[in-house]
């Protein structure tokens, strides 16, 4: 998959178009594969969205914090660099900008989700109307999958215009490339069908049925964080950026979406926990990015304790 990705860089794709329509797809087919066989199966909506939140929360807190301690995410250069580089300044002011409107996308993906799972209920003997967290049906499933395509057609057509300003073409290799995802993909299938089976099998301990969301979130998470750590280590922090927001806009909306146009998916009790967490982390970044152009490397010790009050809550409490 790397091989593959530096080859679209080197051919003219840039690192935010890069992270946004190609690596999520790649990082996150296990993700759309678990919630396919789960829908398919009848299993627990429940894990689904589990599923979605642990993935989400550990690429925005853990993913991005442990680069940002080790190597820092400035996706704009400091001074110095900055007067050294004047060419590739305003290369940086569009990733920035690209990367602001990713993360915008990801407020609102998950406020619609947090939106749709509300239920209107009267409260008993007082006759007030109050909400709480309930489920997704056909038509919310319908609305979620209408954002992401939207959304992936926004992006698709400005690489179009991007292509037509600077008078390139795509690559020819996109064909080979295209196929080669799509044995990795058949690959996935067949694992995570078999980890799905085996894990329902099991009904006591912490690696069983019980824990199939948060099971399945870790190690879906684990082609992301690889990515995520070789393109920090090469000091391409936009990538690094992108390709875990781009990551979490597969979970949210495209997954829960996808299990609700199956059957109704009722939310977890983790669920308001993950969603504040996760929309925590998204205005931290938001604001470091938007204010300062990087994320500092205390931000990432905060942001890794951070999901560790998340497992705490989820697992412990």
């Amino acid at each position: 998959m790397i091989w593959r990705l530096e080859a679209m860089t080197e051919s003219g794709v840039e690192g935010t178009v890069l992270g946004t329509l190609v690596m999520p797809y790649c990082s996150g087919m296990g993700n759309l594969i678990f919630t396919f066989i789960l829908a398919r199966k009848g299993g627990p909506g429940a894990e689904v969205m589990t599923n979605s939140l642990v993935n989400n929360v550990t690429n925005m807190t853990l993913v991005i914090g442990l680069p940002a301690i080790f190597w820092g995410m400035r996706v704009m250069p400091n001074q110095q660099s900055r007067g050294k580089k004047r060419r590739s300044t305003k290369e940086h002011q569009i990733n920035r900008l690209s990367l602001l409107l990713t993360l915008t996308a990801v407020l609102f993906f998950t406020g619609a989700v947090w939106a749709l799972t509300r239920d209107g209920r009267l409260a008993a003997g007082r006759g007030k109307l109050s909400s709480a967290f309930g489920q997704l049906d056909f038509g919310d499933g319908l609305v979620l999958v209408g954002l992401f395509l939207f959304w992936q057609v926004f992006h698709v057509f400005d690489v179009l215009k991007a292509n037509v300003r600077q008078n390139r073409s795509f690559s020819r290799m996109l064909l080979v490339d295209l196929a080669l995802l799509g044995i990795g993909a058949y690959a996935t299938y067949i694992s995570v069908d078999w980890l799905v089976a085996w894990i329902l099998k099991i009904k006591t301990g912490f690696i069983s049925a019980k824990h199939l969301g948060w099971l399945s979130g870790w190690l879906m998470v684990l082609p992301n964080a690889v990515l995520a750590f070789y393109y920090g280590w090469t000091r391409r922090p936009e990538v690094v950026y992108t390709s875990q927001v781009g990551d979490s806009h597969i979970c949210i909306p495209l997954c829960v979406g996808l299990y609700a146009l199956y059957q109704p998916l009722v939310v977890p009790a983790i669920f308001k926990t993950g969603m504040v967490m996760l929309l925590g982390a998204t205005l931290v970044h938001f604001f470091f990015v938007a204010v300062f152009g990087y994320l500092p490397r205390f931000m990432g010790w905060v942001l890794v304790a951070a999901y560790g009050v998340f497992l705490y809550k989820g697992l412990i409490a």
